[in-house]
């Protein structure tokens, strides 16, 4: 019987992550499997809608104007042209299509042209998600009303860490954005960027706060850094596979129900630390070449990885959070 916590305290969380590694991984996996089916991988495709000019200065970001960065600014896309990517998503089995905008926030003249958007996509038979910057509670309802399956709102890293990376929004604000979602009904998705120049101290903080929510997420993406020239990021030196992999194993003991995602830097693993991540207990993944502005392993090969693994796509239908 597998207990829900939410009280987690920071040398409970060490203590996992120092574990013997198969010790771990064999702790997850038993969690993992007693909840979800440890041969499906639920698929998401992510697509930017608004690119760049973003005034944030969150340090790893190719999107922030602060930052030197070869990402040219656009303009919020037309309605047709997400149609048209969420359809070929759908076609190479993507069951939720997420769209990010480079925000503070939204205006809500902004809002009511991304509401068409997520209206559109779910017509397609898709779950959808956005990620918009900080929202205010009206703009919460307007969403949930909308019929918004996901709000993203990453949490990035640990309070202690966190002004080392991003100083022109708190903390506090990313918490507040997480329950005014949480408050209006929507699914909560919120994870983290590992490999930034955080501590295990950090890491372990991260996940203790998203484990410490008053609900957990429904989905925690676990982004491995891509270090993006022009940004006071770019040259910080990669976290060591095993980490990752235990940050995985950690996130699955400590939110079992939730869908944990490999996302961002999965072009910088190999198939095997893949299958370690999936053993551990990630069972959901960013499908496509494009992540907002980094690349992504291409359908074909994650499709050849899967089958090689004996793996399979989730469908819609048996989606926990549908």
């Amino acid at each position: 019987m597998i207990t829900l916590r939410n009280n987690w305290k920071l040398e409970e969380v060490q203590a996992l992550l120092e574990r013997p590694f198969n010790d771990l991984l064999y702790q997850a996996h038993q969690i993992h499997r007693e909840v979800f089916n440890p041969n499906e991988i639920q698929v998401s495709t992510l697509l930017s809608i608004k690119t760049g000019a973003c005034p944030e200065d969150c340090g790893y970001c190719s999107q922030s104007a602060r930052n030197n960065t070869s990402t040219e600014p656009e303009r919020l896309l037309p309605l047709d042209e997400v149609i048209n990517s969420a359809k070929a998503a759908r076609s190479t089995g993507a069951t939720r299509f997420c769209m990010g905008a480079a925000w503070r926030n939204p205006t809500d003249k902004s809002l009511d042209r991304v509401i068409e958007m997520i209206q559109a996509v779910r017509k397609l038979g898709m779950e959808t998600c956005v990620t918009l910057g900080m929202l205010t509670e009206k703009q919460s309802q307007a969403l949930k009303v909308a019929g918004l399956d996901y709000y993203n709102h990453n949490l990035d890293t640990s309070p202690e860490f966190y002004g080392e990376v991003i100083t022109t929004r708190t903390y506090q604000d990313r918490l507040d954005t997480l329950e005014s979602v949480r408050n209006a009904g929507i699914n909560v998705c919120s994870g983290g960027i590992l490999g930034m120049g955080e501590t295990e101290r950090d890491r372990a903080r991260l996940l203790q706060q998203l484990a410490n929510l008053p609900q957990h997420p429904e989905s925690v993406p676990i982004n491995d850094l891509v270090p993006i020239e022009g940004t006071p990021l770019q040259n910080t030196e990669s976290l060591d596979s095993f980490d990752f992999i235990r940050m995985i194993a950690v996130a699955r003991i400590m939110m079992p129900h939730a869908y944990v995602r490999l996302s961002a830097g999965r072009t910088e693993m190999n198939d095997e630390m893949q299958a370690l991540c999936f053993f551990a207990g990630a069972n959901s993944m960013f499908y496509g070449e494009r992540l907002l502005t980094t690349d992504n392993p291409n359908e074909n090969h994650d499709q050849q990885l899967l089958s090689r693994l004996g793996m399979q796509m989730e469908q819609l239908a048996n989606n926990r959070c549908a």
